[in-house]
């Protein structure tokens, strides 16, 4: 484990080697599970005030779903989730030439909203569990990322290179270059 600040980073995060290969998984980590994406409150305020527009970019069964539950959901651990549709895909989930993908982030990239994702699903595959004194940054593996992690090591791209811009939102520029510092030693 390394210490970067208030967080404690597995030593996955530095040597696992991850690039996501949609064409291969199709998008799976949307549509596999027994839960949905976790969320923070924040979030859900913001999915709540944006939903409307991101109601045009989803599936009818995603859309009925969330008329019936709303966007977030209690999982069976009490943690806050999105919902999903029959106990299996994430009610905002919409498939493009056979890929699974995000409603709420084909609205935002059309301009209609400016929030992109929940952070946890645009970290993934890495985890964060926050305490009251620091963060956990952990790397989660998963068979269905296995392309990923062959293609992350074909380019020899680390998984903290590969979510820059998901840490960078999440913690903030300076804090990802005390990360690319701790890298560098961990290098030597």
């Amino acid at each position: 484990m390394i210490q970067v600040d208030d967080k404690i980073i597995s030593l996955d995060v530095f040597e696992k080697h991850f690039i996501c290969d949609l064409n291969a998984c199709k998008g799976a980590c949307c549509v596999d599970g027994d839960a949905g994406a976790p969320m923070l409150e924040k979030e859900v305020t913001i999915l709540e005030d944006i939903y409307e527009q991101i109601k045009p970019y989803m599936l009818q069964k995603g859309i009925d779903v969330v008329d019936k539950l709303g966007v977030a959901v209690l999982d069976s651990e009490g943690e806050v989730t999105t919902p999903l549709v029959n106990n299996r895909e994430c009610a905002f989930v919409i498939e493009e030439n056979g890929i699974s993908k995000c409603a709420i982030e084909k609205a935002q990239l059309a301009g209609k909203v400016d929030f992109k994702k929940p952070i946890s699903c645009h970290l993934f595959p890495i985890r964060i569990k926050e305490y009251r004194d620091f963060d956990a940054v952990n790397y989660e593996e998963i068979k269905i990322c296995e392309p990923a992690c062959k293609c992350g090591s074909e380019l020899e791209v680390p998984v903290y290179v590969f979510l820059k811009n998901p840490l960078i939102r999440k913690y903030g520029e300076t804090w990802y270059n005390k990360l690319l510092e701790a890298a560098k030693l961990l290098a030597k």
